[in-house]
Formats: C-alpha cells, sequence, structure tokens
C-alpha cells in the first residue's frame, strides 16, 4: 500500500532568531521562573502484625506518618532517614518508594510533593528501642490498617491506604491529593 506523500507547508512568515531575541530566558531568569513546590517524605513502618506506626504530634489533634520537611539541598530518601531518627530514635535506611502524592495548595501552604518510602516491619527489640525525640511527638501507636481513617486527616488516610496496597503489591502509587491519579 502506497501513502501519498504530506503536502509541503509554508510558513506564514519568517522570523529570524539571533541571540539577543531568542525568546529565550538565560538560565538564571529561567530559573527564577519556575514554580516552587514544598517537599516532604515520611515512611510507612509496621509491627510483624501488621499494623501501621502513627506518630502523635503534640502541636495538631491528629495523627500523622513519621516524617516531615525535605530541607534545602536534601534529597527526600535522606529526609525520610534524617525524619525517623529524630522523631523515633530509629536509623533505619529507607526502603523502596511506595508513593509519590501532588498536594494541591491551600491556605497558608502551597502545592508540594509527598514521597512515601518503605520502612518496613520493625521487631519487637525496634520497637522497644523507639524513643521520642525533641518534644515534637506525644506519643506513637501502632494501628490496623482498617482503624487508621478516624485518628488521621482524609488525606492522609487515603495515603496511608494506597501506601499499604503498594507495599504489599510490591507496586508505586502516583497519587493527587492522596487518590490514584490519572
Amino acid at each position: 500500500m502506497c501513502v501519498p506523500p504530506l503536502p509541503l507547508l509554508q510558513a506564514a512568515r519568517v522570523v529570524q532568531v539571533t541571540p539577543a531575541h531568542s525568546g529565550i530566558l538565560p538560565p538564571d531568569q529561567y530559573v527564577a521562573s519556575l514554580a516552587r513546590k514544598r517537599m516532604a517524605a515520611g515512611a510507612l513502618l509496621r509491627d510483624a502484625r501488621g499494623r501501621v506506626l502513627l506518630v502523635d504530634p503534640a502541636y495538631k489533634p491528629t495523627m500523622d506518618m513519621p516524617g516531615g520537611a525535605v530541607e534545602a539541598e536534601e534529597s527526600p530518601h535522606a529526609a525520610c532517614r534524617r525524619e525517623v531518627a529524630e522523631e523515633l530514635g530509629l536509623d533505619r535506611a529507607p526502603g523502596r518508594v511506595l508513593a509519590v502524592d501532588w498536594v494541591p495548595s491551600r491556605p497558608k501552604r502551597p502545592e508540594g510533593v509527598v514521597v512515601v518510602y518503605d520502612g518496613g516491619i520493625l521487631p519487637d527489640e525496634e520497637i522497644s528501642q523507639i524513643v521520642l525525640g525533641d518534644g515534637e511527638l506525644a506519643g506513637i501507636r501502632f494501628v490496623p490498617p482498617d482503624e487508621v481513617a478516624p485518628l488521621v486527616t482524609p488525606l492522609l488516610s487515603r495515603r496511608i491506604a494506597a501506601c499499604v496496597a503498594a507495599a504489599d503489591a510490591g507496586t508505586v502509587a502516583a497519587l493527587e491529593n492522596g487518590s490514584p491519579a490519572g
């Protein structure tokens, strides 16, 4: 089967591009024009019974996952390890990524990206070594996955459910505001 050639298109006008008038921003201006997003990293930690470790921040009414803000020039992986050490006194290398969650802006917070890593299964001896750091946390609690929702925000409930499913299935969840993307 022979396909006829496409017709040749003619430009409506020709513009000469010179370095001074290229329409391309210099690198510093281009970088300054990019959107800024906050970034956080967290860990899904579970015990041998499959219960999810939740932390009880002293500064807010709902429980949370271990984790926090990624600092300047820090990778999400390093931030996750640092936050788990600061909050729980455990030096655990994060495992694979379980979820990447884009979160839209809300009052007083810009949009952001949260990366959740598999923190693994904590054996009883490691659980007994948990030490809450720096007064940020009022406590911790291991909760069956189906009992997480009333203890956390709806967003975090969706994110934790997606992370548990991803950990169990060996997949990665692409999320938007805690729900499957797309």
